[in-house]
This record gives C-alpha cells, structure tokens and sequence, in this order.
C-alpha cells in the first residue's frame, strides 16, 4: 500500500510541475526556451498545424485531438479493465471491512493485509485509475497553451469560431459538459454497487468543463468535445455497460437455477408425495 501511495504522490508532484511550468504567458516560437516552451507546447503546435488541412486549425485540432486518443487507447484499455475488477471485488471488500470493523491498530493493520492479499490474487491494482487523468492533464494544459501562445493557432478559425477566445454562443461549452456527462455516466451503470461519489462526479464534472468552457479558448473546448465524444464511444465499444449489466444479470439468473436445483436434490420428498 505504501509503494503505490509513493507512486501516486511521485506522479502527482510530476504533474503539479507541468501544470505550474505551463504558466507562462509569452508568445511561443522556434526561438522559445525551457523544456516546457520549447520541446512541448512548440512541437504540439507543430503538430496541430501540420494536420492542419487548408491550414485550417479547427481540423488541426480535431485531429490532433483523435490521434492523441488513439495513442492513449491502450491505456484506456487498462484503466477500464482495472476499474471493473475493482468493481467485482466491493462485495468482497465490503465484507473484509464488516469483518475488520474495529478500528483498533491491530485489526486494521490485518484489513489492510487482508485487503493487498485479495488485490494481488485477482491481479487488481486501485490506483490504475489515477494513471490516464495524470497523462491527460499535462497534455490538456499543452494544448491550451500552444492555441494561446503560439501566434498561428491563436488567430486560427473554425466555423463560427475564433480559437484563441471563447464561444460566443456557448455551444462547445455546452456540447463539451453533455459528452463530459455522457462518458462519466455510462461510467457509472457498469459499477457493481451504487457510488455516491461517482454520482456527485456525474454532475460536477460537467458544471466545471461548462463553466471553464465559457471562459477558456474555444479551441481548449473543441477539445474536449471530441475527446468526450471519443471517450463515450469508446466506453460503448470496450466497457459497454448495457452489455454488462446484461451479463451480471445472466450470471445472477443462473445462480439462482444451481440453487433451486439444489434444493430440489436436497428435498425430494415433495416428488414423492405427488406420485
């Protein structure tokens, strides 16, 4: 337990360090210095503007946007498949902390070993999760800075838009906290027991991506629209949670047929009465 909270704090301090790194406000170019400026926001802009076709940047980001998603779907994979064994385990877990309930040095030391044994036997580790959010963030920031600070993307436009200020009519904000909502929501129908922070999340997550859209470059917005967009399909192709409910429900119903033959081989009594 303690390794995995010092892996989880080292990646936390790496990525408070890109995001205070990424605070700069002056125009990047080729000239630019420091490894943030000059290796990272320049060569995303670079890149955006390359797949920029007819130098339109709003294509530039939406592709760029896609190709950083494609990158990230295998670690996509993990996280999900990591989250739902994690689900799997609550009844189990659920069941070490009524066992474990004292809150005695002693019995809570043997939860926690007792907790780590059944993590390492179903292969789970709780803190895959965090992995993709602290990859994502330095790369959000990187993006919103090379529309900001890099001259090209900042005067770029698409539709209706100019990309280094915020929609006029709200309508990537908006579509931004629907798919941000969407993504978060079908998160939460594959779980195994209602979270009531994952609910909270549910709502909060969108309330900020829409209050920050209103405010932020709408092409940060155009961002998070077809990352969200992406993720929801996503979710729907390898974590769909219409299909695992379907499946859990499956695997109740045949539960319950072992039982009641069960009890039928147990009790044969009533077949014989009939006869």
């Amino acid at each position: 337990m303690k390794k995995y909270k010092r892996l989880l704090l080292m990646a936390g301090l790496i990525t408070l360090v890109f995001v205070l790194s990424a605070c700069g406000t002056a125009p990047i170019n080729e000239s630019s210095t420091g490894i943030w400026d000059r290796y990272i926001v320049y060569y995303f802009a670079e890149a955006i503007k390359f797949l920029s076709i007819s130098a339109n940047t709003g294509i530039g980001i939406i592709l760029f946007t896609l190709v950083i998603r494609i990158i990230l779907l295998p670690l996509m994979h993990f996280q999900t498949k990591s989250m739902r064994k994690t689900q799997e385990l609550q009844p189990k877990l659920k069941a070490l902390q009524k066992q474990y309930s004292s809150k005695d040095p002693e019995t809570q030391r043997l939860f926690r070993e007792e907790q780590q044994k059944l993590y390492a036997e179903n292969n789970v580790n709780p803190y895959a999760g965090c992995l993709p959010l602290l990859i994502q963030m330095p790369i959000m920031m990187a993006l919103y800075q090379s529309i900001s600070r890099v001259p090209e993307l900042k005067q770029g436009s698409f539709m209706w838009l100019n990309l280094g200020k915020p929609d006029p009519y709200l309508i990537l904000p908006i579509l931004a906290a629907v798919f941000t909502f969407a993504s978060t929501y079908l998160t939460s129908m594959s779980q195994v027991e209602s979270n009531a922070s994952l609910k909270i999340m549910n709502f909060v997550m969108p309330v900020m991506i829409f209050v920050m859209g209103m405010s932020l470059a709408s092409g940060l917005s155009l961002y998070w629209v077809v990352s969200n967009a992406f993720q929801v399909g996503q979710t729907l192709l390898i974590n769909n949670p219409f299909k695992i409910r379907k499946e859990r429900a499956e695997a109740e119903r045949q539960v319950k047929e072992r039982e009641r033959a069960l009890k039928k081989a147990m009790n044969p009594k009533k077949k014989n009465k009939k006869k």
